[in-house]
């Protein structure tokens, strides 16, 4: 059975995607322009990218997690939940099905259980902010493994950018999450 979004999400991403960075008709994602791979990077990428921007939400609801924790969540959200909107229209557009948002857990990598979220939401403000910097480095180099997949496999030239894309900035945010590990603890 085939997923839709709401019409007005799905106009809304349809519109950021076609906009973004000046794109016209010419750079959208065509609905033959990509493999089993592409689909499968989508789909995965897609609630693991939500489950981050859960984390996020969760560690940002509290008191006192720190400057430099608060601010590592802004940008994880704020990269994360536009490339959650272009996946999904690329799904649309290339007529796969959207990922089922429950149940996946641990079957990814670097995923948590509903547990081990839960656990950051419930936890005191210096506890949520240590148990969300591991467990944010665990679920990137989750998402750096299945980006580097994406780019041994794929063949949608804007899924591998975006592969890429995925890479290189969450490396960097794990060098940052391991700084502030390393200041936590000393």
């Amino acid at each position: 059975m085939r997923r839709t979004l709401a019409p007005g999400i799905a106009a809304l991403a349809a519109s950021l995607a076609l906009t973004a960075c000046g794109a016209d008709d010419s750079t959208t994602v065509g609905a033959d322009d990509h493999n089993d791979p592409d689909v499968m990077f989508a789909q995965m990428m897609i609630p693991h990218h939500a489950q981050a921007v859960e984390m996020s939400d969760l560690v940002l609801a509290k008191d006192d997690v720190g400057d430099d924790v608060a601010a590592l969540a802004e940008q994880i959200k704020a990269a994360q939940q536009p490339e959650i909107e272009q996946m999904t229209v690329w799904l649309d557009t290339w007529g796969e099905d959207l990922p089922e948002m429950g149940g996946m857990g641990e079957a990814m990598n670097g995923m948590l259980s509903q547990e081990e979220v839960d656990a950051i939401g419930t936890a005191t403000a210096t506890e949520a902010a240590l148990l969300y910097l591991g467990s944010m480095k665990a679920h990137h180099e989750g998402a750096i493994e299945m980006a580097e997949a994406e780019l041994a496999d794929g063949s949608n030239p804007e899924a591998l950018a975006l592969a890429e894309t995925i890479i290189t900035t969450q490396r960097a945010e794990i060098a940052e999450i391991e700084d502030l590990l390393e200041t936590a603890s000393s």
